[in-house]
């Protein structure tokens, strides 16, 4: 009885689930016709939909580029940069220059021709000396060499060389002592050796190794002593050792003994790869005719010198200063790099008022003109071989020492975003920039802005946020 009242149960069901489910069916073919309806596919129009009218006023003809665009007037300049830089501000001795990219033509100019602390702008023209005489493709080793029981690790002024290689997201890929030690452990055991004493060699560089008028940089983590064997910069973490990461942020205080510290991770590598050194790593010359294990190389030159510009990297402008130095035949030294890179920008037909004391621009004895700034600009993008100093710029916005929180430049917003690319520069009362903008036109200008003489360091901020705001006007810029 039970079974049946089951099975007659079971029957009902399946009978109102087919009606229900015909009823469902019959509704959604009632209402799929006009839903299909209402779906266009997209046709090709057979004429056109929409007449296009013209976006732009016709420009003046009068005034052109040879990029076929209006020209910014120095009038319309100058009664921009006029609200946006005011003395009370930016101090006195300011001078600012633009250009058009194309012809070269000076379209502002006001004390350009004076010479001013340039700060980190500085390190454009290094940029552009060191790749004009070394070439883009130019690359600085590490090496190792051997004299019986003792290798000597000699430094070769690389200065992106890393203790271990660095997180896959930085750029360029550094040199890495682990690379080096692996290496030379390779050629010892080939000896059958599984123990050597360890001394560095520092002697590529000489002089100071503090540039003149420095403040306490160092300390404040801008640059280590400037020597031919350093890891990481110098950069420590918290804990003291080597920071094995591009991290131009990292302010800490640096290491007052790069190449000590260097050859004493190598040492460590060494260990780690089976190989013990006896004793503790000291300075000394490689022997004359010493045989070499092993070596590393860095990056291309072109590849340091973008590296450089983008994050205002001291360690690297010093380095490819002496760099220069060395294959002009000068001393290795912060006077000979300085006159090296002063020479090369002669020989380059730079004939504008210019007077270094370093590379990178942390002296304030260093003097260079906005003219000259400008003139190296154009210089370095009408030259294949100098284009790293145009490539390497911060971008706005978006990279480098002009984007937020790397500089006090790194206000430029709005429409000038990715539109500015510059150098950035500034020590306590200073603020300079130069670089390159496109203008509402889309004409290419060339500009450099310097404040020498800010009332005081309380006011820099301001300074630079005006600087920021003249560039941005530029890149805004009618200018008719």
């Amino acid at each position: 009885m039970f079974v049946r009242r089951t099975r007659t149960t079971a029957v009902a069901v399946l009978t109102l689930l087919n009606v229900f489910t015909l009823a469902a069916g019959l509704v959604v073919a009632h209402m799929l016709p006009p839903r299909l309806a209402r779906l266009h596919v997209a046709v090709a129009a057979a004429r056109p939909v929409v007449n296009a009218t013209p976006v732009l006023s016709p420009v003046d003809t009068a005034i052109m580029s040879t990029q076929g665009t209006a020209l910014p007037a120095q009038r319309g300049i100058a009664a921009m940069l006029s609200g946006l830089l005011p003395a009370t501000v930016t101090g006195s001795g300011l001078g600012v220059e633009v250009a058009d990219a194309a012809s070269g033509q000076v379209l502002y100019a006001d004390n350009a021709g004076t010479p001013a602390t340039p700060a980190s702008t500085t390190k454009v023209v290094t940029a552009v000396a060191s790749l004009a005489v070394l070439g883009p493709d130019a690359r600085f080793s590490t090496s190792v060499r051997q004299a019986g029981g003792t290798v000597v690790l000699v430094g070769g002024g690389d200065p992106t060389l890393a203790v271990d290689a660095y997180p896959s997201s930085d750029y360029p890929r550094p040199a890495t002592l682990a690379q080096l030690a692996a290496a030379t452990a390779r050629a010892l055991k080939a000896q059958g050796r599984r123990s050597v004493r360890l001394g560095y060699d520092t002697g590529l560089y000489g002089g100071p190794d503090l540039g003149p008028g420095w403040a306490d940089d160092v300390q404040t983590g801008n640059v280590t002593p400037i020597v031919a064997l350093e890891a990481d910069q110098g950069r420590l973490t918290a804990g003291g050792a080597l920071q094995d990461s591009d991290d131009p942020v990292n302010f800490r205080p640096r290491t007052t003994d790069p190449a000590g510290l260097t050859a004493a991770a190598f040492a460590a590598l060494l260990g780690q790869d089976g190989i013990t050194v006896t004793g503790t790593p000291g300075p000394g010359a490689a022997p004359a005719g010493a045989a070499e294990l092993a070596s590393v190389s860095s990056p291309p030159l072109v590849q340091v010198t973008e590296q450089m510009l983008l994050e205002s990297n001291n360690v690297i402008a010093e380095n490819l200063a002496r760099q220069l130095a060395i294959r002009l035949g000068l001393p290795a030294t912060f006077a000979g790099a300085a006159s090296a890179v002063t020479t090369e920008l002669r020989r380059l037909g730079i004939a504008t008022a210019i007077s270094l004391s370093d590379g990178s621009g942390l002296s304030p004895q260093d003097a260079i003109a906005p003219e000259t700034l400008v003139r190296v600009l154009k210089l370095a993008q009408d030259t294949p071989r100098l284009r790293g100093a145009v490539t390497g710029l911060p971008v706005a916005g978006f990279a480098g020492t002009l984007s937020d929180g790397n500089s006090v430049f790194g206000g430029i917003g709005g429409t000038a975003r990715g539109v500015v690319r510059a150098k950035t520069g500034n020590l306590a009362t200073v603020a300079t920039l130069a670089g390159l903008a496109y203008d509402r036109s889309g004409t290419l200008l060339l500009f450099a802005i310097m404040a020498p003489q800010v009332p005081g360091a309380y006011q820099l901020q301001q300074a630079a946020d005006a600087i920021d705001a003249a560039a941005a006007g530029l890149a805004a810029c009618g200018c008719s």
